[in-house]
C-alpha cells in the first residue's frame, strides 16, 4: 500500500493543489513582496524642506529605495565609448561621476515624488550635470513613443553619458540593448546580452517581457531586415506583445 493511500483524502487534495516549487513560485513571491514594499514606500519620505524631513527622506532613500545596497554595488558597466549603464546613483556617487567627466545622466525612472529623485536632481544641479528624465517600466511594455523618446534623449545627450533605473537590471538593460541596436549597429544576439544574470536581470519574472520584445524583433528582422527604430515606428504594438508574452505565445509567432 502506497503512502498516498494512507493519507487522509483532504491531505491528498492539498498536496495535489499545492503550487510546485520553481521559477513561477519564486516570481509570485517576489511580486507579492514588491507590492507590499511599494505600499510602505509611498507612505512617507517626501518632506525635503526641514532638517527632520530630510533625515526621514534619507532614511527612506537608504531603506525603502535600497540605496544601502547600492553604496558598495553600482551595477555600472560601460557599453559603448562614452556610454555607461548603472543603478540609481546617490549623492556621493554623483560626485564620482562628475570626476569621471559624466556630462549627462538619463534617469529612466522619470520624475517621481520620492527622495531618490529629489536627491538626484539636487546633486545634478549642484554639480553641473545635465539630468534628463524619461520614464520606462520594467514589468510591462510601454508605447513606442516612450522608447522613441528615450532614443531621442540618448541621441541628443552630451557625452560621456550614463543612464540608470533603480537596480540597473531591467530598464537599464533594455535601454542598453536598444542603444547597441540603434547607435552601434550591434546584432540582436549581442544586444540581448545586456539583459542577463550578470546585471541581476531575471528573465523568468515579469521583467522577461523585455527579453520577449527583443526576441520578437530578432525573428522579424531575421526574416526581412528592418532597423530597430523603424520597427518601433511602423510595426511595434506594445499591447499585442504584452498579451502574447502573458499568454506564453512563442516570440517567433509574433514576428
Amino acid at each position: 500500500m502506497g503512502a498516498a493511500s494512507l493519507a487522509p483524502r483532504g491531505a491528498i487534495d492539498y498536496i495535489a493543489a499545492e503550487p510546485k516549487a520553481g521559477p513561477e513560485m519564486l516570481a509570485t513571491l517576489m511580486d507579492t513582496l514588491d507590492r507590499l514594499e511599494r505600499r510602505i514606500r509611498k507612505s512617507f519620505g517626501r518632506d525635503m524642506e526641514t532638517r527632520a524631513g530630510r533625515a526621514v527622506a534619507t532614511l527612506h532613500f537608504h531603506l525603502m529605495d535600497h540605496h544601502i545596497l547600492r553604496v558598495p554595488w553600482t551595477n555600472m558597466f560601460q557599453i559603448a565609448p562614452g556610454v555607461w549603464r548603472s543603478n540609481q546613483p546617490g549623492p556621493m556617487r554623483m560626485k564620482r561621476l562628475k570626476r569621471m567627466g559624466i556630462a549627462t545622466i538619463v534617469n529612466l525612472r522619470g520624475e517621481e515624488d520620492y527622495p531618490h529623485f529629489y536627491f538626484e536632481r539636487e546633486s545634478a544641479e549642484a554639480l553641473g550635470i545635465t539630468l534628463v528624465n524619461r520614464k520606462l517600466r520594467a514589468r510591462t511594455l510601454m508605447k513606442a513613443e516612450n522608447f522613441l523618446d528615450v532614443i531621442d534623449a540618448l541621441r541628443t545627450a552630451d557625452k560621456p553619458l550614463l543612464f540608470h533605473c533603480k537596480s540597473g537590471a531591467d530598464r537599464a538593460g533594455i535601454v542598453a540593448a536598444i542603444y547597441l541596436l540603434v547607435f552601434e549597429n550591434a546584432p540582436v544576439e549581442v544586444a540581448k546580452k545586456q539583459l542577463g544574470l550578470r546585471y541581476i536581470h531575471l528573465k523568468f519574472t515579469k521583467t522577461g517581457v523585455q527579453d520577449y520584445m527583443l526576441e520578437v524583433y530578432g525573428h522579424r528582422t531575421a526574416r526581412d531586415p528592418i532597423g530597430f527604430e523603424d520597427w518601433l515606428r511602423t510595426e511595434y504594438d506594445h499591447k499585442a506583445l504584452q498579451a502574447a508574452f502573458d499568454a506564453r505565445i512563442p516570440a517567433r509567432d509574433m514576428a
